[in-house]
């Protein structure tokens, strides 16, 4: 996604404006969905203007490409400047541009990472240069326009306000310097980076490149599992960005401090899907190379099972034993018998081991003292059992008690559910975990969805897993284990949707979540937790519903069988209010654990109606004047299945045209009869409310787009926001189109939805004129081909508008 795109020519004119911090902010707001901050528009003030200074050059082609903010897929990093072209022989070329405002920077001992002022205080951060290659990676490993669209990707840092110095160049980051070079501060570092550009960048692509880009299938996820054997065996699998690539330099200079007279204790905070084990397994594989004696850690079977599954067959079992250990392990062992102890899933750990929980002091203080360094990674909001008790706290409290030192790191970067911290936020909100500003979902870059039968989610998530076998159903632990005596019975029955599944609690070797016929089962948090999926399908039951605005969390609708809360009957009779504030806590963290497994979407379904209404309620902000009397409510068209329509559909003493509403037309009434889209009346058509993050503005109108020739960016049956009667250059846009040879089966009419392109050749007086046009698909289906115009035909083609937005 990016927010800003516009040829050189264009980035100029904005720039010269002296505004362009206003229209990269309002396209910010309307692209992503939320305001930027004060600090990042005076950046983009700031650093443009700079760059601005350097594509002056009149060798830098006008219709080289310029692209602000690219959003990459599948994680909550953004590219600050992509500018697309060709080369001297016509291979098209993206340099990456990472821009700083910083003045200074201390050199660290550390690979890639220096020390300098971010967000009110001096911290390790990554190198410039190594982030704008780790970003070209990331940008390589997720989009299939680039991997396999022969697009070569050039990084490079602009640091326009940092004089040089011995630091930001110094030898010890020539390796990254190397494959992206950094400019500085000055006339000579600017006609430096202008030489780079026009090496690399020789023809422009009149934006022909962004679109491809921004318009990319996304390669399937590389997951943890899948590249065990090759981190292992030393490969760099995963480019750890930014504070990944911090925490993990810090925990290995800790590793390598270490001894038993000077014990080391990292904690590392994350939330899902910010990396932390993917931190953990790349630690392990360089400590084991460095041949120290290092194991990974964790309470949660799952995990380690399925790790010990992928690498059977490429090294020897005893060897994965070696790697591998269970956080009981450690009650007899020597002290510090290891070097480093690498903790995932910390959260997790117990007070006692043993199968009944008798043996040892505390598990915690167990890995510290059998280790020189330990390394714990946690999240205090994913612990899901009664006997859980790893926090921050008490990590610290058995560290100092066995005199070591202790540091603590966080990581934030996002690359589980698409990248999205808006719905992380979101969720923490809705279950009740935790109040933050998100109480509606408004983020459509995660596929999140609510079903109205268990049966219909389970049919989507089979179908999402057809792709990669990386798609599963879990439930919350509210059926008892009914196949454990009889493997005929089944567990999980909801009869009025004639559903009927097994636990997958039968699988002896944990690894339920990679075995390929287990996408007609369900699992639960003990087999899933610390694992990720493409798509999560979420069975929420009777021990989470709302009543109201008011959640209820209800411990005694758990199965029988769930030993995860085992006791809490005994403890409500000492301390009541305790220990109802504890069940409803370890409730809410076992639904938001199992609703982040997905890396790119979760598919939910409750058994309580009144909550599922709740969880609709909260996927779009309704505007307060939806608080109306029951009898006054609007109508609106029928949404589709497990989906919500993105707009209301006002009465029409409501509307005020393009004020408060945007009127919804048939696409075949939009091409045709209302050609002056600024004159359409209330009594002409019905009026919807559009999303808070648009502003209606005359011209724009609310139509639903049907077929499968747009279906890799316009889903069959979506709602669409357009313009109509568009200006301005209309090259690589989704525009409606129509001219009287055009027969649109899917639409039924002489226009059709298609992305515009056009070839052009000079003319007298520096003027162009189209040489073709031609209106293409962008399907997965190849029978779908484009319609080519000559330079006649364009003259009778009618662009009626362009697309905004797909919104639902």
């Amino acid at each position: 996604m990016i927010v800003y795109q516009a040829t050189k020519s264009v980035f100029l004119r904005d720039t010269h404006t002296d505004d362009i911090e206003r229209i990269v902010g309002d396209s910010f707001r309307r692209t992503l969905g939320w305001t930027a901050g004060a600090s990042e528009v005076r950046s983009w003030k700031e650093s443009l203007t700079s760059m601005a200074k350097v594509l002056i050059d009149e060798e830098i082609p006008d219709d080289v490409g310029v692209a602000i903010e690219f959003n990459i897929p599948q994680s909550s990093k953004r590219v600050d400047l992509l500018l697309t072209g060709k080369n001297q022989a016509g291979e098209p070329r993206v340099i990456v541009v990472e821009l700083k405002q910083w003045q200074s920077a201390q050199l660290s001992a550390k690979d890639a990472v220096v020390s300098t002022y971010v967000g009110g205080s001096v911290r390790e951060v990554s190198h410039p240069s190594y982030q704008a290659w780790s970003y070209a990676a990331l940008l390589e490993g997720f989009n299939e326009a680039v991997y396999d669209g022969g697009i070569s990707l050039r990084p490079c840092a602009y640091l326009h306000n940092y004089q040089a110095d011995s630091v930001i160049g110094h030898a010890h980051y020539a390796t990254y310097v190397e494959r992206a070079p950094v400019f500085l501060a000055g006339a000579d570092e600017r006609q430096k980076l202008c030489a780079f550009i026009k090496q690399h960048v020789k023809y422009g692509d009149d934006l022909n490149l962004l679109y491809k880009i921004d318009n990319g299938r996304i390669r399937p996820s590389k997951m943890l599992a899948d590249s065990l054997v090759g981190m292992l065996q030393g490969k760099q699998e995963f480019v750890l960005i930014d504070d990944q690539k911090v925490v993990f330099e810090s925990a290995l200079a800790l590793a390598r401090q270490a001894s038993a007279d000077s014990k080391r204790v990292l904690i590392v905070n994350g939330g899902p899907g910010t990396g932390k084990s993917v931190v953990a397994i790349n630690l392990l594989a360089r400590l084991t190379q460095e041949q120290q004696n290092s194991r990974y850690v964790s309470r949660n079977a799952a995990p380690r099972a399925v790790y010990e599954a992928r690498l059977t067959g490429s090294f020897r079992a005893t060897h994965i034993r070696n790697l591998f250990s269970g956080s009981g392990a450690f009650v007899e062992t020597q002290p510090a018998a290891f070097d480093t102890l690498i903790v995932d899933e910390a959260h997790r750990l117990n007070e006692k081991s043993g199968l009944y929980a008798n043996l040892g002091t505390n598990q915690i203080k167990e890995l510290i003292d059998a280790s020189s360094c330990s390394v714990f990674f946690l999240d205090e909001d994913q612990r899901v059992t009664w006997n859980d008790i790893g926090s921050r706290d008490l990590i610290r409290s058995f560290a100092q008690s066995a005199g070591a030192q202790v540091s603590e790191m966080s990581l934030e970067s996002q690359f589980r559910c698409s990248g999205s911290d808006g719905y992380l936020a979101w969720l923490d909100n809705a279950l009740g975990v935790r109040k933050t500003a998100n109480p509606f979902l408004e983020d459509d870059s995660f596929d999140f969805r609510i079903f109205d039968s268990p049966t219909e989610l389970h049919a989507a998530i089979r179908e999402k897993n057809k792709r990669a076998n990386k798609a599963r159903v879990v439930a919350g632990y509210c059926w008892d284990w009914a196949s454990k005596r009889d493997p005929l019975a089944y567990d999980i029955v909801i009869p009025h949707s004639n559903y009927s599944k097994r636990w997958n609690l039968d699988k002896s070797d944990r690894a339920w979540i990679i075995a390929a016929d287990s996408i007609e089962e369900v699992g639960c948090i003990h087999t899933c937790q610390g694992l990720e999926l493409d798509y999560v399908g979420v069975i929420i039951g009777d021990d989470f519903v709302v009543r109201g605005e008011t959640i209820v969390c209800r411990a005694e609708k758990r199965s029988r069988h769930d030993r995860s809360i085992r006791g809490w009957k005994a403890a409500r009779k000492h301390d009541p209010s305790g220990t109802k504030a504890r069940l409803d806590s370890i409730i809410k963290n076992t639904y938001r654990t199992l609703m982040t497994r997905g890396m790119k979407g979760c598919y939910v379904y409750c058994t309580d109606q009144e909550t599922a209404a709740y969880f609709r309620s909260r996927l779009r902000k309704v505007p307060s004047e939806a608080a109306a009397a029951p009898q006054e409510a609007e109508t609106s068209p029928e949404a589709p299945s497990g989906n919500v329509l993105p707009f209301r559909v006002l009465k029409p003493g409501r509307v005020r045209p393009y004020q408060n509403a945007v009127p919804l037309f048939d696409l075949k009434i939009a091409a045709g009869s209302f050609g002056d889209f600024q004159s359409a009346k209330v009594s002409d058509c019905e009026w919807v409310e559009l999303p808070a993050m648009f502003s209606p503005q005359p011209g724009m109108f609310v139509a639903q787009v049907v077929g499968e020739s747009m279906n890799r960016r316009i889903q069959n049956g979506a709602w669409c926001l357009f313009r109509a009667n568009p200006t301005g250059t209309r090259v690589g846009k989704v525009v409606v189109a129509q001219h009287r040879s055009i027969e649109d089966p899917e639409l039924g009419g002489s226009f059709t939805v298609k992305v515009y392109r056009s070839a052009k050749r000079a003319a007298v007086a520096g003027e162009w004129r189209h040489t073709s046009i031609s209106l293409e698909p962008d399907s997965d289906d190849p029978s779908f081909r484009p319609l080519v115009f000559g330079p006649d035909a364009g003259e009778d083609l009618r662009i009626v508008a362009e697309l905004i937005c797909v919104l639902s």
